[in-house]
């Protein structure tokens, strides 16, 4: 045996019991890294955790605890909507936009045959010309002295009843065509080409499709709770599909013997299939 492979009694025996240690430390140690990064993960995961967990509103809870056991019914409305009306007696000679279809702010949607008004107007003109040829005669002869100062005052005011009937006529030339008060469709003709209308007699019913609203009847007692800005989703019956949606006008009277109220309420976003016309059920709001 060499020297240099002599070894203590007391060294081998602490050599001799490191091996069986080493596999105790190791477990300790993985165990350790393995909860650390368990804890790293579920803090990861709770931080990017969407929003959508978030506990519902009190006022979300209140719309779902009352919705349990009852339906609330509601129809889609347009915002703007109103009839055309004839404001002349005419015969119609265009209706430029057939029902359901489209139009833009300013467009003619109705014309009239006025030939009998453009005449009018023609000789409402040509009266004006003479009382204006008139005046300017007049006036050349008051200063020759050859007409009076009454004469002269008589012109000037047929003058202007000349052109006040212009005006008139005019007026009334400018109703021989309706245009669209804003961007919409036709909802129904109620008149057709070639016929004559009179004064005051409907022609088209119009809508504003842009932006549509939900009327929706709901007991007078959710006034205790119930907000503008509340949310809500609708199941419309038609699409099968349900929409997120918000309170936007609560009625200013409620009916006392159905103990109801009409409230409004906005779909959020653009949705091309619904119409005016098309109702559905109001469901609690979902994140």
């Amino acid at each position: 045996m060499n020297s240099g492979d002599v070894r203590t009694p007391g060294r081998a025996r602490a050599l001799g019991g490191l091996p069986t240690r080493i596999p105790g430390l190791l477990l300790m140690l993985a165990v350790v890294l393995g909860a650390g990064a368990a804890g790293s993960a579920w803090a990861q995961a709770r931080a990017s955790a969407p929003a959508n967990s978030a506990p519902a509103s009190a006022a979300d809870q209140a719309l779902a605890a009352r919705l349990k056991g009852q339906e609330i019914r509601a129809q889609l409305t347009p915002r703007r909507y109103t009839t055309l009306a004839a404001e002349v007696g005419a015969r119609i000679q265009r209706l430029s936009v057939a029902e359901g279809g489209a139009f833009s702010e300013g467009q003619a949607l109705v014309v009239f045959d006025c030939t009998v008004q453009q005449a009018q107007l023609d000789k409402a003109r040509a009266e004006l010309d003479a009382a204006q040829a008139t005046l300017k005669s007049n006036e050349r002869l008051l200063e020759l002295n050859s007409v009076g100062q009454l004469e002269l005052e008589l012109s000037r005011s047929a003058v202007g009843r000349a052109r006040a009937e212009v005006g008139m006529h005019e007026a009334v030339l400018s109703k021989c065509t309706v245009r669209a008060p804003w961007s919409g469709r036709v909802a129904e003709q109620k008149a057709r080409e070639q016929q004559f209308v009179q004064p005051g007699q409907p022609l088209l019913e119009i809508l504003d499709d842009s932006a549509l609203e939900l009327e929706v009847l709901v007991p007078s007692s959710w006034l205790v709770w119930l907000r503008p800005g509340q949310r809500l989703r609708v199941q419309i019956d038609e699409t099968r599909r349900s929409y997120p949606a918000r309170f936007v006008r609560i009625g200013a009277r409620a009916d006392a013997v159905s103990q109801s109220v009409k409230v409004a309420a906005a779909i959020d976003g653009r949705h091309p299939e619904l119409v005016a016309g098309m109702s559905g059920r109001v469901l609690p709001y979902r994140r």
